[in-house]
């Protein structure tokens, strides 16, 4: 008989009828007369009710139907008479595909903490909460192409392995085929990398960015969609060293178009996870968050504000508020300073622009003043900082002379600065940290709990 997914299952229209269920045991209860199973798909946080009349199975029959336990249960569909579900199927056919040992499966007991799940992360989507988490999480990441595709932007796959960095942090991996045991070096001592695959050192990606502005100035705009990669010895609940990035980058967009076009985009996922995610948002505000959904719905209702970097600080300065770290012109700011903003003075998402050129990367345009760029950082509730981005620097000679100051490679950046040497245009775009759109969804406080197999300093073992 053909399978009907649980998620399906609570459909009017099929009480009454005989169906098919396959999934893992949740739950069983009951008596020597009747026993109970709830049984979960992963298609639903709801589980399905399978009632057992013990008069047509035998315990040995059900013995190995555990927690954990996947199973095929055919039988009829009806309405429940208890409370706690609309359905519940009486079973007629049982087929058990795998057992789960009582005294060695680790989610047998519920109420296991979150630490405790990070050990378990081949397991752990099982359980209610990351189930919920990463049908959310799928959610969003279709809500990202559909905005992107329905406003006529074109998705670029942007190379995973470089020679170069976007970011100019330094902390990458490393991508090499030589022995490392055995280096081959140059008389100086040095690594010899003419030996190596590439010919050159490269390293995983820490941003799409650049080959995307390439994309964006033959076919107008474009978006990156894919994994990332920083070698950070960095411990934290908002920091991991493989994550997802989305990065749009639009020919002739100026840094108003592009903070339009950032407040559309995250209104737009949040919205979309709203409609469609609403059984697991509902159970995730229940058990994690109890102001998930206001706030959600607050973040659509409301216009972004939007201030410069300078008017920030001097509202900083002037709240009176002890900061963990003294904020002044010129210094990057905290989270704690940004949820300030966001949280304590607007009461609503902040748009920050006009960044000091110190503190920002060498590809944004500066400012007539010679002091500041023009970036701009989306800031939320909770979250601090969930979008980055700015208008790019179209012109050759300021490019130049800002990559000739901070000392980057020419080498490296040839290729970059031809786009400026051959029809250059005002362009602009940002990044958006996939696991903090996550994070802010499902009301998770660990962005290590919103990735299927989180990689952090010391574990890679799932």
């Amino acid at each position: 008989m053909k399978r009907t997914k649980i998620s399906d299952i609570f459909d009017p229209a099929l009480i009454g009828s005989r169906v098919c269920v396959k999934g893992w045991v949740r739950t069983r209860r009951g008596n020597k007369y009747v026993q109970f199973v709830a049984l979960n798909d992963g298609s639903t946080i709801k589980n399905i009710q399978i009632v057992f009349d013990m008069n047509d199975i035998s315990d040995e029959t059900l013995k190995p139907v555990t927690t954990g336990a996947s199973i095929c249960v055919e039988g009829i569909l009806v309405e429940s008479m208890g409370k706690g579900q609309s359905v519940e199927i009486q079973a007629k056919e049982l087929t058990v595909y795998g057992t789960a040992d009582p005294d060695t499966y680790p989610l047998q007991k519920k109420g296991h903490t979150l630490e405790f799940l990070r050990e378990k992360a081949h397991l752990r989507p099982r359980t209610n909460t990351f189930g919920a988490v990463l049908r959310v999480r799928s959610a969003l990441a279709f809500a990202i192409h559909k905005f992107f595709q329905e406003r006529g932007f074109y998705y670029l796959n942007t190379p995973l392995i470089t020679a170069s960095d976007c970011e100019g942090a330094g902390a990458m991996f490393q991508v090499t085929t030589l022995p490392l045991n055995n280096l081959p070096k140059n008389e100086d001592g040095s690594v010899d990398y003419s030996k190596d695959f590439f010919g050159k050192p490269t390293a995983l990606t820490v941003s799409g960015q650049l080959e995307g502005e390439l994309g964006a100035t033959a076919l107008g705009a474009i978006y990156t969609f894919g994994p990332t990669f920083r070698a950070e010895n960095s411990n934290t609940p908002r920091h991991l060293s493989e994550f997802w990035m989305i990065e749009p980058e639009m020919a002739f967009y100026d840094i108003n178009d592009n903070m339009e076009l950032a407040e559309d985009f995250v209104k737009y996922c949040i919205g979309y996870a709203l409609e469609n995610c609403a059984d697991d948002i509902a159970f995730l505000a229940e058990h994690f968050d109890p102001q998930l959904t206001e706030r959600l719905r607050s973040v659509i209702d409301c216009d972004f504000v939007r201030l410069t970097y300078t008017e920030g600080v001097e509202i900083l300065k002037a709240s009176g508020h002890k900061f963990e770290f003294p904020v002044d012109w010129g210094t990057d700011l905290q989270s704690e300073h940004e949820r300030y903003l966001v949280e304590e003075h607007f009461k609503r998402p902040v748009i920050l622009t006009d960044y000091p050129k110190d503190i920002k990367a060498f590809y944004m345009k500066q400012n007539d003043d010679g002091r500041t760029v023009r970036a701009m950082d989306v800031l939320f509730p909770k979250i601090g900082e969930i979008i980055g981005g700015s208008e790019r620097e179209e012109n050759y000679d300021k490019l130049l002379a800002r990559i000739e100051e901070l000392n980057i490679p020419m080498k490296d950046m040839w290729w970059y600065l031809d786009t400026r040497r051959f029809g250059t245009v005002p362009h602009s775009g940002f990044g958006l940290g996939f696991e903090r759109l996550v994070l802010f969804v499902t009301g998770m406080t660990n962005i290590r709990d919103v990735i299927p197999f989180p990689r952090t300093p010391n574990n890679a073992e799932f």
